[in-house]
This record gives structure tokens, sequence and C-alpha cells, in this order.
């Protein structure tokens, strides 16, 4: 994962897409919201934003 994301970086920089980034970064978040929301006692929350 560490490779991917020192490539990704290389990437960015050589063709400067530094407008990935944030769409990326987002991404990460929403990925990360699923996961807690699968099955913990935060759950109920997370759906109300939704």
């Amino acid at each position: 994962m560490l490779l991917f994301m020192k490539e990704f970086w290389a990437f960015l920089r050589t063709r400067k897409k530094y407008w990935l980034l944030p769409i990326l970064i987002v991404m990460l978040i929403f990925g990360a919201l699923l996961v807690l929301a699968q099955g913990s006692a935060v759950a109920p929350f997370i759906y109300t934003l939704f």
C-alpha cells in the first residue's frame, strides 16, 4: 500500500494533476464511513448524515 501511495504521489507531481487529490481524500473518507457503519454503535449517527 505504501508503494502505491508513493507511485500515486509521483504521478500527481509529474503530471501536475493535483486536483485529483481532494477527490481521492473524499472517496477515502466515504469508504471509512461505510466500514464504520457496517456493525458498530456509531452506525445510527452516521446514517443520520445521509
